[in-house]
């Protein structure tokens, strides 16, 4: 597997410099490193914020998991989607609203086919409340489809 999460991780994460705000590290709740977030104040409504990750070495015709922890917390918080570069137009995965302000486990398989996928992007939309944040952690790449839960 390949570790992308934030505090140790090897892989390439940069700011999309196009969109309307950056997401910026955040200070996990036991000290253990830091998670990438976007508070629910930023910006006005239907603002975005991207941040990419870029996938080089992927196997054509292979497919691969990406599995991300994620949280949506605070009263109409906003809006997480997750894109595929080759698929630039419909988000691959969409939450809207957290149940709790509790973690989640997200995951999506990436196919590899004649056309590679060489980046996923994170996008964060700002919704009408003031509090709370949209978060993402842990990001893992291992090779072949996700396990079942």
């Amino acid at each position: 597997p390949v570790d992308c999460s934030f505090s140790r991780g090897v892989c390439d994460w940069k700011q999309d410099a196009d969109d309307d705000f950056d997401w910026n590290p955040a200070d996990r709740d036991r000290g253990d490193g830091y998670y990438m977030a976007v508070p629910a104040f930023v910006g006005h409504k239907k603002d975005m914020g991207r941040l990419k990750l870029l996938l080089t070495d992927l196997k054509p015709k292979s497919s691969y998991c990406l599995i991300f922890s994620y949280r949506l917390a605070g009263e109409r918080v906003g809006k997480l989607r997750v894109f595929l570069a080759n698929k630039k137009t419909t988000p691959v995965w969409e939450q809207n609203k957290g149940r709790d302000e509790r973690w989640r486990t997200g995951k999506i398989d990436i196919f590899q086919g004649a056309e590679t996928t060489n980046s996923v992007t994170f996008e964060s939309e700002r919704g009408k409340g003031k509090t709370g944040e949209i978060g993402v952690d842990n990001v893992i790449l291992i090779s072949g489809l996700c396990p079942e839960d």
